[in-house]
């Protein structure tokens, strides 16, 4: 009896992982998207141009089983060189003490994307929603999924704490920023 259940136990593992599939970023066809409120005014929106990633993804449920993530942050653009350097600097990511952000699913439930974020040395749980664009076959028959990740963050529960508090009340920068990711993924 023990011998049929163990059976049973690994065919229906090895079911449950059969339509899992290994996935890795397109990065010319992905966005590391942000946007944080400026002078409580306006919106800046920025993104890194430089990362990498791991994806297994069940094409069959449209869940994600693993997703890792590694930014380099010294590849932020605002458009303003002068505030990417700020940016750069102690006063926000500190790139020549921490080089990178780095993200690491650990769920996923009720059809959201758990895991855990590190920035600026700082680890936290962050709660992200995936939206699945699709499935296709490119040109050369590899298999593409595109989707999108969307959440928001408080910097300064990472020690992304400078500001500046403006003459009328309010902050220079917000302490909320809103995550948008747009990824385009090719099978391995």
């Amino acid at each position: 009896m023990k011998l049929l259940s163990k059976l049973l136990l690994s065919s229906a593992l090895v079911f449950s992982f059969a339509q899992a599939k290994e996935f890795v970023i397109d990065n010319t066809h992905t966005n590391v998207g942000f946007s944080i409120k400026h002078m409580m005014i306006s919106n800046v929106k920025g993104n890194f141009h430089n990362y990498s990633g791991d994806i297994d993804f069940d094409v069959d449920k449209k869940v994600f089983n693993k997703l890792t993530a590694k930014i380099d942050v010294a590849s932020i653009d605002t458009g303003i060189e002068k505030r990417d350097e700020h940016l750069k600097s102690a006063d926000f990511f500190d790139v020549a003490k921490y080089k990178t952000i780095d993200f690491t699913m650990t769920d996923m439930k009720e059809g959201k994307l758990h895991g855990k974020l590190t920035i600026h040395g700082v680890t936290k749980d962050i709660v992200l929603t995936p939206t699945i664009h699709g499935l296709v076959k490119d040109f050369k028959g590899a298999q593409r999924v595109g989707f999108t990740l969307e959440g928001k963050i408080n910097r300064k529960d990472f020690g992304l704490t400078w500001n500046k508090i403006l003459e009328g009340g309010g902050l220079t920068v917000d302490e909320t920023v809103t995550l948008v990711v747009d990824v385009e993924a090719i099978e391995l």
